[in-house]
């Protein structure tokens, strides 16, 4: 991916921060964005003290769901970059409970993430896309949650399965100007995303450790018997934004060790 640019939201943990780590050798220039400053800085410092990388970095503090502060970003990264032509829609978080015992504030605030910011994020980064005038490639990071029904997660399934299609629309208007949008839709991954979910908390407990609880919930849920870590994801993150997937758009990659069969 030399001489190109690569945009990622919620940078600094998960399959985000593997994306970041991945494709920092294999672009010119990286933007990051995450609303955890703190980690956000530890991941600036991280890059900084690695001599063998070459590419310039954007580190942004940012809500993704705040519409003012992506109009802010637009004119700064065109000014720097001209555009981007890589964007990694990722930023989220999780959410549990049954529709029935859902406050509306909870299913807002999943939505104000995973669908409001995904939405402002696809929008400002085709937006600079354009800008840069030779085309790109985007991936949104879905789940199989929007994928396959299962009870309990009715707002984080329905705003992942809201970006699935919002990809594949994204994809068919985009296709013209010679940028394409696939989705990625994992299963269980492990990242610290799960350290909020209560259920996780008490199977750490239960089996001993984290590593414990992975394996737990893999055989339970997988017919592969395990969950991807983030470094995986990320591999098939960048395939779907290389010239190796040229063929691919509107496409959802489900990656999930059976889960959804």
């Amino acid at each position: 991916m030399s001489g190109h640019v690569a945009l990622i939201t919620g940078a600094a943990s998960g399959i985000g921060l593997a994306t970041a780590r991945r494709l920092r050798a294999e672009v010119d220039g990286l933007v990051l964005v995450d609303r955890n400053a703190q980690a956000l800085e530890a991941l600036q410092d991280e890059f900084l003290d690695d001599d063998g990388q070459s590419s310039v970095m954007l580190a942004y503090e940012l809500d993704v769901a705040d519409a003012a502060s992506w109009g802010v970003l637009e004119e700064q990264v065109a000014e720097i970059f001209g555009g981007i032509d890589r964007l990694v829609v990722n930023a989220g978080i999780a959410g549990g409970g049954r529709i029935v015992d859902t406050s509306f504030e909870d299913w807002r605030r999943v939505m104000d993430v995973n669908l409001d910011g995904a939405f402002l994020t696809l929008r400002s980064g085709l937006r600079l896309m354009r800008r840069g005038g030779k085309g790109g490639t985007a991936v949104v990071v879905a789940s199989a949650a929007g994928v396959k029904a299962e009870p309990g997660v009715g707002a984080y399934a329905a705003s992942k399965a809201a970006v699935i299609q919002l990809a594949r629309v994204a994809a068919k208007e985009c296709a013209a100007e010679k940028i394409r949008v696939n989705a990625i839709a994992p299963g269980g991954v492990e990242t610290p995303i799960w350290r909020d979910a209560p259920f996780f908390q008490s199977l750490v407990a239960s089996e001993g450790g984290e590593r414990q609880a992975f394996d737990k919930m893999a055989a339970m849920a997988t017919p592969l018997g395990r969950f991807a870590d983030a470094d995986e994801i990320a591999g098939q993150i960048a395939f779907l934004l290389s010239e190796a997937s040229a063929p691919m758009t509107g496409a959802v990659l489900v990656s999930d060790g059976g889960y959804t069969l």
